[in-house]
């Protein structure tokens, strides 16, 4: 039993040395330490979740941070894969998709991009309650999956790396508000024509 319990030991140290953890365990290592998240609907599911896995690994989260991430839209849609006859379940695609963008200073986006999660459920016309019930379970499960996707993906971005997208930012930025001044300059300079006088009869 002793030998058996310190196997068991063993094998967690050298499985956790290893960088293994259990999923839905552990922290996910930001090297963010803090971020603004908003989101279209503010006391939605997905920004709410989003937001305590961010804490939860170390992330101050609050509307003061340098930068934000802003969830700009959710779309859930879904599609028959294949149609039931008589006393047979139907095949459904289930995908939600997450917009999202980074924005720097001055409310100016730095990055923006997508993350979409499928999954297949079965329908059966004859019990309807049983496959709606599923359908809500898996979507639960689809925004978790989400959430965790979202982490994956803002774990791979560095400061360093939102300094250089803020830099490139402001730089066309203030390209663009150069353009808009120098055509403004030079409508300015053209004479303005004068009013056709209509000489009197």
């Amino acid at each position: 039993m002793i030998k058996r319990n310190l196997l068991v030991m063993g094998l967690a140290v050298l499985l956790s040395a290893c960088g293994f953890q259990l999923r839905g365990t552990g922290h996910t290592e930001l090297a963010i330490k803090e971020l603004d998240v908003t989101a279209r609907n503010s006391y939605g599911e997905t920004v709410q979740q989003l937001r305590q896995v961010l804490e939860n690994s170390g992330v101050k989260v609050y509307s003061g941070a340098a930068y934000k991430l802003n969830l700009l839209d959710e779309k859930e849609e879904q599609r028959n894969l294949s149609y039931a006859s008589a006393g047979r379940a139907s095949d459904i695609e289930l995908s939600t998709t997450l917009f999202f963008e980074i924005q720097g200073h001055d409310h100016l986006p730095l990055m923006g991009d997508k993350i979409q999660v499928q999954k297949v459920v079965s329908h059966d016309g004859n019990n309807l309650v049983g496959s709606d019930s599923e359908t809500i379970q898996v979507r639960k499960e689809m925004r978790r999956e989400l959430v965790q996707r979202m982490l994956l993906r803002l774990q791979l971005i560095t400061p360093e790396k939102l300094d250089q997208l803020q830099q490139t930012a402001d730089n066309k930025a203030k390209a663009d508000a150069d353009a808009l001044k120098a055509a403004q300059e030079y409508e300015n300079s053209q004479p303005k024509q004068s009013p056709v006088e209509v000489p009197a009869e």
